[in-house]
């Protein structure tokens, strides 16, 4: 959004927005212009539960963010022109390489329209008015790391043995499984997201809903929040599982293929333990 409104600044730009752990009203969506949304919100812990809401015959583009959802969430891609995704989230990979999978009809976009402002020589896919067809065959802009390269590999070899694309979803479903069944039955813990439909599998994030700790101010909210995190931290328990910096307070668990669920089962009742132990603090305190 911030690339569109401030960067680029088109214009006749519309954003559709809604607060943290929510969904925007996706009714008010028009897909005869173009759309830029993401699949899977890794800040929220909020996702698009299908793509039911794309009409087949949408006229304008669909461009998607797929970041933290490609290989753990079922993607519609006859829905989908624009696919973007990293190596990093739910393979585990190298951060620095982001993926792009084009439909014929964002291939014919691009083939079409030519932007008014410069484009970096490594963001250019075409040429002459035609796609250069062998960025996607193999060919290179500039050589990346052969060395990342072996190392997708590796973890596409992996995610075969685990039973290719389903199996990956089924373990981040079944990592999701875990946090969710702790958080059904914890008085003090509960999903950013509102609805479950909408909760990610893969970046699930949580906030504390104590009634002693709700009634702080959203400054003391985050400090306790991060007292439990650097707890966790300096236990060697878990690392990073801070919310975050502009979310409501709480925490983020990564939770996709890469994680084994076993681990997850180990990590709830810490986390009882990190909260009951700074609460006692806290009370201490005062």
């Amino acid at each position: 959004m911030t690339d569109v409104v401030k960067q680029l600044k088109l214009a006749d730009a519309r954003k559709i927005e809604a607060s943290y752990g929510e969904l925007p009203d996706l009714d008010q969506i028009d897909f005869s212009r173009d759309v830029v949304f993401t699949w899977n919100g890794t800040t929220s812990g909020v996702r698009v539960p299908n793509a039911d809401f794309i009409p087949a015959d949408h006229e304008g583009l669909t461009i998607c963010d797929a970041t933290s959802a490609a290989f753990a969430q079922p993607l519609d891609f006859s829905k989908l022109d624009v696919v973007t995704f990293s190596w990093q989230k739910v393979l585990g990979g190298e951060a620095a390489h982001g993926m792009l999978i084009l439909s014929p009809r964002a291939v014919e976009r691009l083939e079409s329209y030519t932007p008014a402002w410069p484009l970096p020589k490594i963001f250019r896919l075409t040429k002459g008015g035609k796609l250069i067809e062998g960025i996607f065959k193999g060919e290179t802009i500039n050589t990346p790391s052969m060395l990342c390269v072996e190392d997708y590999i590796d973890a596409l070899e992996w995610a075969v043995s685990v039973g290719g694309l389903d199996g990956l979803v089924q373990r981040a479903d079944a990592n999701f499984a875990v946090i969710d069944a702790f958080v059904a039955k914890s008085p003090w813990l509960g999903h950013l997201a509102v609805e479950p439909s909408t909760r990610s599998n893969t970046s699930v994030c949580l906030s504390i809903v104590d009634p002693d700790i709700v009634a702080l101010d959203k400054e003391a909210q985050a400090a306790f929040a991060k007292s439990m995190v650097s707890l966790l931290d300096k236990e060697g328990v878990a690392y990073d599982i801070g919310h975050y910096r502009d979310a409501p307070p709480g925490l983020r668990i990564w939770a996709g293929a890469t994680v084994e669920t076993t681990d997850l089962e180990r990590l709830m009742p810490w986390l009882d333990w990190a909260f009951t132990t700074q609460k006692a603090a806290l009370k201490a305190a005062a």
